[in-house]
């Protein structure tokens, strides 16, 4: 079969790409950052059984993912916002739910594939159909591919899903503020306790700091609320000292064990405004392209995503794999099903949103937690 273009280097995208590899497929992958260091790749996740270690079984690299895991950081605790522990589960180490860098990851991913399969620096600025399930793709630089099989893996403002669907991403109502410490048991031991080995999220009604103790010594937090659409943009998050003012202003008489998660962050706040795409997001079966992660589903942060877009590519290569000669077949095969995983995860999404920032918050999430849990 011809080769398989596949527009962004995220985990969803690479893993497509590894799985093919595996079977002897040959892919190439579009990314518009110019190197693998080009940014950073966010903070830890938790890779599920049934989705995301599954999909790195189906690559052939469990034995690297284990060499990559923060040992540890499964641990969970819940305070209300005066800093009182409301709950608190330590890591079982069973490796059900373990932990990994997402930058980890991804460079497990590209170190798995031929060094000629990405092709850095190469922006998609455009993706038209030009018949019998053939696509042209034109680039920032000017050049043009024409391929015969597209997937789109590239993010919640992809350019290849108007192929597919009118679908635009629409804000959420919360926004999230990202910020860092480094070091923490040497710089801050009050952070490093009161987050302690795992995550921590300190809730209330349309409001929360959340944080995560990453490998090396560092706490990436989110402070997250409910504000509206332009609150993120009246502030200038170039000025630092201005601009954490403004956020910690939203936790007024808040436990100053938390609000210091924020005030003396390392780096420049960063704000994150959460966009989504319809819970039912689908479309009808159009030749010769595909779309897979938050270009297919984007939905709000529940744990959920990263595994969703590496499941998908792992599916999407196996669909490619069984039906070599019939990608339509391929194509209707691996949408059927992730139109309906990701349908149940949109509806969980917005579950894990309530349970976190809900009028119930925190003891909505504690109740959460206190309840027995399948693997998943």
């Amino acid at each position: 079969m011809a080769s398989v273009a596949i527009v962004g280097a995220g985990l969803g995208g690479l893993m497509l790409a590894r799985v093919l590899h595996v079977h002897g497929i040959k892919s190439t992958v579009y990314e518009a950052d110019t190197s693998a260091s080009a940014r950073t790749q966010g903070g830890q996740l938790d890779i599920h059984v049934n989705d995301g270690q599954a999909a790195i079984a189906a690559a052939e690299l469990t034995d690297r993912f284990r060499s990559i895991i923060h040992q540890g950081a499964a641990a969970t605790r819940v305070l209300g916002s005066d800093g009182a522990v409301l709950f608190e589960e330590p890591d079982d180490n069973t490796n059900t739910r373990p932990e990994a860098l997402r930058g980890d990851l991804r460079r497990m991913l590209l170190e798995s594939l031929p060094p000629d399969t990405i092709h850095w620096g190469k922006k998609l600025a455009s993706a038209i159909s030009i018949g019998n399930g053939r696509h042209e793709l034109t680039f920032a630089d000017g050049a043009k591919v024409v391929t015969a099989l597209l997937v789109g893996a590239d993010g919640a403002w992809s350019k290849v899903r108007p192929l597919l669907s009118s679908a635009i991403p629409e804000y959420t109502g919360i926004t999230f503020v990202e910020t860092y410490l480094f070091d923490v048991d040497t710089n801050y031991p009050t952070a490093a306790r009161t987050v302690g080995a795992g995550a921590m999220y300190a809730l209330a009604p349309g409001k929360a700091i959340a944080a995560h103790r990453e490998a090396g010594g560092v706490i990436h937090t989110y402070a997250q609320l409910s504000v509206p659409a332009d609150w993120a943009g009246d502030i200038d998050f170039n000025d630092k000292t201005a601009a954490i003012a403004k956020v910690v202003g939203q936790f007024d008489g808040w436990a100053p064990e938390l609000t210091a998660l924020v005030t003396e962050s390392d780096t420049f706040p960063v704000p994150r405004m959460i966009h989504s795409l319809p819970g039912e997001h689908c479309w009808r079966r159009t030749p010769g392209v595909t779309l897979l992660g938050d270009a297919a589903h984007l939905m709000p942060p529940s744990g959920d995503g990263a595994n969703l877009a590496m499941f998908d590519g792992a599916e999407l290569a196996k669909a490619i794999v069984a039906h070599p000669d019939n990608i339509e077949l391929a194509l209707s095969t691996y949408e059927e099903a992730m139109f309906c995983r990701s349908h149940a995860a949109a509806a969980d999404a917005r579950e894990v949103v309530d349970l976190c920032l809900g009028d119930k918050a925190p003891h909505s999430l504690v109740d959460f937690f206190a309840q027995p849990r399948g693997i998943s």
